[in-house]
């Protein structure tokens, strides 16, 4: 049987420290569910979606990419381009693919959606579903987030991003750059082409009080515009119990998570929101004990009972254990250096993350 056609790409880049940091590029790459055999001057990935190899030189690193298709090469040049942009940075590597797609902008990480409909799931949180195609590269089990890219009032018809000749994100023009906010995926359908995002919304509606995407969900109407790129995170990790906790700009994740445990999951969650009509449906495990944690009138991120929570659960012993943890940057901060310097769990066993910080409206506040 004759192998199906293959589109091929490769590009050559003048790395001179290409030995310090080869272990991270490889390690990230591997995490996208990747084969990888490496011998002393080569190394192969086999992605879901493409194959992929280095060839290894003194001073010079060789990349090829080939899959069946053009989204699998795209994709793969963009994995491979964005470990090495990551991990050379210092270098200031420079380089361009030639082979097939050669040239092409299409940028495999950004979609174009469209706003469908936008209702309110509890008072403190806007769900807005979007609309737009070929979502499959979305519907990751292992990253949840998406940077999703708004127009604004000083940016109302923003340019949206290409693909570079070294396959990476490339902005026509930085003074119709839309502003970049990091949200999790609540919902998605492949198939009937949506995904619906959870915004936290806060202040009086006036926008006094309102992030970026704050603002731009309360007021988004059926056929608005917004792009989206990704998927992002670091997966959660299998184990026999669970330890998470967040508030609400970390309950769409967690949410997530829980709904997709395997049903014998054992362990606890805790959700702190503003008061108890911002609690919502979830499903669980039976085997997970999930408890709501009212601030009732404390402002956000000075509550503490989420921290004290926490820290209060022992991990059992004898079994695989994760914890998950995402809220205010000084309340993640505290309970990563707990788990990890006072209990001795590593990064392979806990994932804390900081979604917002107190007076600043960051990545992942909106």
């Amino acid at each position: 049987m004759t192998e199906p056609t293959r589109l091929r790409g490769s590009t050559e880049i003048r790395l001179l420290k290409l030995p310090e940091y080869l272990h991270l590029i490889v390690d990230r790459l591997a995490s996208f569910d990747a084969a990888v055999v490496q011998t002393d001057d080569s190394i192969t990935f086999e992605f879901p979606f493409a194959s992929a190899r280095f060839d290894m030189t003194p001073e010079r690193l060789t990349m090829e990419a080939s899959s069946p298709d053009e989204e699998g090469l795209r994709r793969a040049k963009e994995l491979l381009g964005v470990a090495v942009e990551l991990y050379a940075k210092s270098e200031k590597p420079q380089f361009v693919w030639t082979g097939d797609l050669a040239g092409d902008t299409t940028l495999s990480s950004f979609r174009l959606m469209r706003v469908e409909r936008a209702w309110q799931v509890t008072p403190g949180m806007r769900r807005v579903r979007l609309t737009g195609s070929n979502l499959e590269r979305f519907d990751s089990t292992t990253s949840m987030h998406i940077r999703m890219y708004f127009p604004t009032a000083d940016v109302p018809e923003p340019v949206w991003p290409i693909a570079g000749p070294n396959g990476l994100t490339f902005w026509p023009s930085e003074e119709r750059k839309p502003v970049a906010r990091v949200y999790t995926i609540r919902e998605m359908d492949v198939k009937a082409g949506y995904v619906d995002v959870d915004f936290v919304v806060h202040g009086d509606g006036d926008g006094s009080h309102e992030g970026v995407g704050c603002s731009w969900a309360m007021h988004a109407r059926e056929g608005d515009q917004v792009g989206i790129m990704g998927p992002l995170g670091r997966p959660v990790r299998p184990a026999d119990w669970y330890i998470m906790g967040c508030d609400e700009t970390g309950l769409p994740a967690l949410s997530r998570i829980l709904e997709r445990l395997p049903p014998d999951a054992r362990g606890h969650a805790f959700v702190e929101v503003a008061r108890a009509t911002d609690e919502q449906p979830i499903t669980h495990p039976k085997g997970i004990e999930l408890r709501w944690i009212h601030r009732n009138g404390v402002p956000g991120g000075e509550h503490g009972e989420l921290v004290r929570a926490i820290r209060a659960v022992e991990w059992p012993e004898g079994v695989s254990s994760f914890g998950w943890f995402a809220s205010e940057n000084e309340a993640t901060k505290e309970i990563r250096e707990y788990w990890r310097d006072t209990l001795s769990y590593g990064r392979d066993q806990t994932l804390a993350a900081g979604y917002w910080r107190r007076g600043v409206t960051g990545l992942m506040a909106g």
